[in-house]
């Protein structure tokens, strides 16, 4: 996420419910691309897919 992104979404920001369901439909976009990228990363950059796999799946 940006981070105005960010901002919107923590309510860190005023902005109108127009921008913040415009973030929040940014942000899904980016997630559903993800898939397209691990695939990318999986055939090209293993490594690179680990780092990703260490920051997304770590347990919080």
């Amino acid at each position: 996420m940006t981070t105005t992104d960010r901002e919107r979404i923590t309510g860190e920001v005023t902005v109108s419910d127009e921008k913040r369901y415009q973030t929040i439909h940014r942000v899904r976009s980016r997630i559903e691309e993800l898939e397209t990228d691990v695939d990318v990363l999986a055939e090209h950059h293993p490594e690179l897919l680990e780092e990703l796999r260490d920051v997304v799946c770590d347990e919080r």
